[in-house]
C-alpha cells in the first residue's frame, strides 16, 4: 500500500502537510466522476491538485498491481467454485472442453486406483487385508505377457520331465535330477525354475483384481471368498501356461474363462460334505433355475411334475436331485437351543445293534457250523464259497473250480450231493427257528 504526502494550495486547507492513503485505483479519466469511482470501488477519493499529477506514474503502477490482484481474486473464486462442484464456470469454449477432459481423466484415475474391501460372509467382518485392488494400471503389456507366458511354459516342460525321474534318485536335488533328465546344465535349470516362480508371482499380483471380480459372484455357495480367490489364481496360472500371444488376444480375456472354470469346478467338488457327480451337479443347477422361473411365473412354489415337464425329464430325476442336495445333519447336534437331547438319543439304530439280535446271530452261526461238520471237508468248502457263509462274497461254480482245480460240472455235482446230505440230517430242524 503506497502512502504519499500531498500539499494543498487551497486557502481553506491547513498549511500542515496531510497524509493521504492512496488505494489502488484504475487510471483516472475525465469522464468519470469521483462519486462514481467511490461507488464502484468502495473507497474515498479526494480531488488532487495539479501538483499531485506528477505522481501519475506511481498511481499507474499501483493501478496495474490492483488489476493483477483483482484478476487473481477472480481466478481464486473460480477455482473454489470448481473444487466445490460448481456446474458452470465462465470459460471460453476451448477452456471448457479442456476442463471437461480433465474431469473425465480424474474420475477414471480415481476409479482405477480405488481400493475394494470385501465382506467375509462367514464371520460378518470386513477383511481389509484380503485384497487391495490397484487394478488396471498393474496389467501387463503385451510384450510382458508374452515373456511371462514363455517362462511358465518352460517351467511346465521341466515339471513334465520331473515326473519321469526315477524314484531311486530322491537323494539328489530337484535341479540336478531335471538337469540329468533334460540334458541341460544345472545352472540353466535353476535359472528357468527361478524365472518361473517370479513369473507366477508377478502374474498373480497383476491380475488379482480380475480373479477377485469373478470370485465375488460365487460367494455363499459353500466356500469362503479366500478359497475362491485361491482356486481362481490356480486357474489363472493354468490359463497363462496355455496362452498363445501370437494370436493377438489379450491375456485377461483368455484367462477369464479358465478362472471361472476353476472356481465352478471347485464349488462342485469341495462345497459339500458328500460330493455330487458332475452330471448331478449340472442337473441340480438346471432344476434350481427352472424352479426360480416357474416361481416368478406362477406366483407360487412349483411342483416336481411341473419342473420335470419344463425340463423334459422324468419326475423321479427331479426328486432324486432335490433329495441329494439336502445338507446332512449331525446326529450329535442338539434338537433345541435350550435342551441337551440330540438326534442320536431318539433315533433308533439298526436291528443288528440290539442285544437280542446279536445273541441270536451268534447262536445261528454255531448251529450252522455244527451242520457243516456232518459233511466232508471239500463239500463244506464248496458250500461256504458258493453261498458266502463266512461273510464273503458268493462265488460261482466256475470260480470255485478254478480255486480247487476242478471242473465246473464236478463242482455242481459235489454241491448237489452236499445239499442232499444236509436235508437228511436232524440238525437242520434246529435252524427253522431262524427262518422268517
Amino acid at each position: 500500500m503506497a502512502v504519499t504526502s500531498i500539499w494543498s494550495s487551497s486557502p481553506t486547507h491547513s498549511t500542515l502537510p496531510s497524509l493521504k492513503t492512496l488505494h489502488p485505483l484504475p487510471p483516472p479519466s475525465l469522464s468519470s466522476s469521483p462519486s462514481s469511482c467511490s461507488n464502484k470501488y468502495n473507497i474515498n477519493i479526494n480531488l488532487v491538485t495539479n501538483e499531485a499529477l506528477a505522481l501519475h506514474p506511481v498511481i499507474e503502477s499501483a493501478t496495474n498491481a490492483a488489476a493483477l490482484a483483482s484478476a487473481a481474486v477472480r481466478t481464486a473464486k473460480d477455482a473454489v467454485s470448481f473444487a466445490n462442484g460448481a456446474e458452470e464456470v465462465c470459460f471460453d469454449d476451448g477452456e471448457c472442453e479442456s476442463v471437461l477432459k480433465m474431469m473425465r481423466r480424474r474420475s477414471r484415475r480415481k476409479k482405477r486406483t480405488k481400493e475394494s474391501d470385501f465382506l467375509d460372509k462367514e464371520n460378518g467382518e470386513l477383511d481389509y487385508n484380503l485384497v487391495k485392488c490397484k487394478t488396471s494400471n498393474l496389467y501387463l503389456t503385451p510384450s510382458e505377457e508374452a515373456e511371462i507366458c514363455y517362462s511358465l511354459k518352460e517351467g511346465a516342460k521341466l515339471e513334465e520331465a520331473r515326473k519321469t525321474v526315477a524314484q531311486a534318485e530322491e537323494h539328489e536335488s530337484i535341479s540336478k535330477q531335471l538337469a540329468k533328465a533334460t540334458g541341460m546344465k544345472q545352472s540353466k535349470v535353476d535359472k528357468i525354475l527361478c524365472k518361473e516362480r517370479e513369473s507366477q508371482e508377478r502374474i498373480i499380483r497383476s491380475y488379482r483384481s480380475l480373479v477377485v471380480s469373478i470370485a465375488t459372484g460365487y460367494q455363499g455357495k459353500g466356500l469362503s471368498l479366500k478359497d475362491l480367490i485361491q482356486e481362481g489364481s490356480i486357474g489363472l496360472l493354468r490359463g497363462a501356461k496355455r496362452f498363445n500371444p501370437e494370436r493377438g488376444y489379450k491375456l485377461s480375456t483368455y484367462v477369464y474363462w479358465w478362472i471361472k472354470q476353476a472356481i465352478i469346478r471347485t464349488i462342485a467338488n469341495k462345497s459339500r460334505t458328500i460330493r455330487l457327480p458332475g452330471s448331478m451337479s449340472g442337473m441340480v443347477a438346471k432344476i434350481a433355475e427352472a424352479n426360480n422361473v416357474l416361481s416368478r411365473r406362477l406366483r407360487r412354489m412349483p411342483t416336481d411334475n411341473e419342473i420335470a415337464e419344463m425340463l423334459n425329464i422324468h419326475v423321479s430325476t427331479v426328486r432324486l436331485a432335490i433329495e441329494r442336495t439336502r445338507h446332512p445333519i449331525s446326529l450329535d447336534g442338539a434338537i433345541t437351543d435350550t435342551g441337551c437331547m440330540t438326534l442320536q438319543d431318539i433315533i433308533p439304530g439298526p436291528d443288528e445293534t440290539m442285544p437280542e439280535k446279536m445273541v441270536q446271530k451268534q447262536l445261528m452261526k454255531q448251529e450252522l457250523k455244527e451242520l457243516l461238520q456232518t459233511l466232508s471237508e471239500r463239500e463244506a468248502d464248496i458250500l461256504r464259497l458258493h453261498f458266502g457263509l463266512d461273510g464273503q462274497t458268493p462265488v460261482s461254480c466256475k470260480e470255485i473250480g478254478r480255486l480247487l482245480t476242478l471242473s465246473r460240472e464236478r463242482v455242481r455235482q459235489i454241491r448237489g450231493i452236499a445239499l442232499t446230505k444236509l436235508q437228511q440230517t436232524n440238525i437242520r430242524n434246529n435252524l427253522k427257528v431262524y427262518m422268517v
